[in-house]
């Protein structure tokens, strides 16, 4: 198998590291419902996964109509999403053992999130990993964040190499657009929402899990093989 050339690991965030979309797509549609809105929603919250949390308000305007409590709705989905990662903030399944293997082999690594800096800084911190990151970025790092480029593009930078010379992993549809836009060699593993036909036709592999991104990267000499 051909080896990749790899100078940097850039890792998205939600539904990649941490297995918080769960919990944002059970607290929006908590707080929808909570407020009467039914028709739909559960269809609606999965194609805002991935998205900036602007982007969603947006799109919940355009859906509803002007009068739409975004206010009200914004508190009880924040006050949900309090409650439900009371219990911890969780991983996913791999997250410790994929760090350890770059760390092994010396790369730099960078979260590449949209989230703001606020949610992204305190999230990592629940999760106990922030420390283990040469940067983060987020989506207040940028003018356009995913599904453009532009994130991916600022974090390779801030590792001092080109996208191109990066592996990106992403759990969405967005993000997969983000990276490869970008030029990095993008791997899926998704969390809620399938891949769609331009990420499985973009994507360098679509895979089950972390350990399969493990194992792959093995495979292409970026990682070391497990004995």
């Amino acid at each position: 198998m051909t080896r990749w050339h790899v100078e940097a690991v850039l890792l998205d965030m939600d539904g990649t590291l941490l297995d918080t979309e769960k919990v944002y797509l059970e607290a929006a549609i908590a707080a929808l419902n909570a407020l009467g809105y039914s028709d739909g929603v559960v269809e609606l919250c999965h194609a805002m996964i991935g998205i900036p949390g602007p982007d969603n308000e947006q799109t919940l305007r355009d859906h509803f109509g002007d009068d739409f409590p975004l206010v009200e709705v914004n508190r009880l989905f924040a006050a949900k999403t309090i409650e439900i990662l009371q219990a911890g903030m969780p991983l996913k399944r791999g997250v410790v053992a994929l760090l350890d293997a770059i760390d092994a082999v010396g790369l730099p690594k960078a979260v590449v999130t949209s989230s703001s800096r606020s949610t992204a800084a305190e999230h990592l911190r629940l999760a106990r990993i922030g420390h283990r990151f040469d940067a983060v970025l987020t989506r207040d790092d940028v003018t356009r964040a995913k599904p453009h480029p532009d994130l991916y593009l600022l974090a390779a930078e801030r590792l001092r190499t080109r996208a191109p010379a990066c592996v990106a992993i992403e759990d969405s549809n967005p993000g997969v657009a983000s990276a490869h836009a970008a030029g990095a060699i993008t791997l899926m593993v998704p969390d809620i929402v399938p891949p769609n036909d331009h990420s499985r036709a973009n994507a360098a592999a679509v895979l089950p899990d972390l350990d399969a991104a493990i194992a792959l990267l093995a495979r292409r000499s970026v990682l070391p093989v497990k004995t």
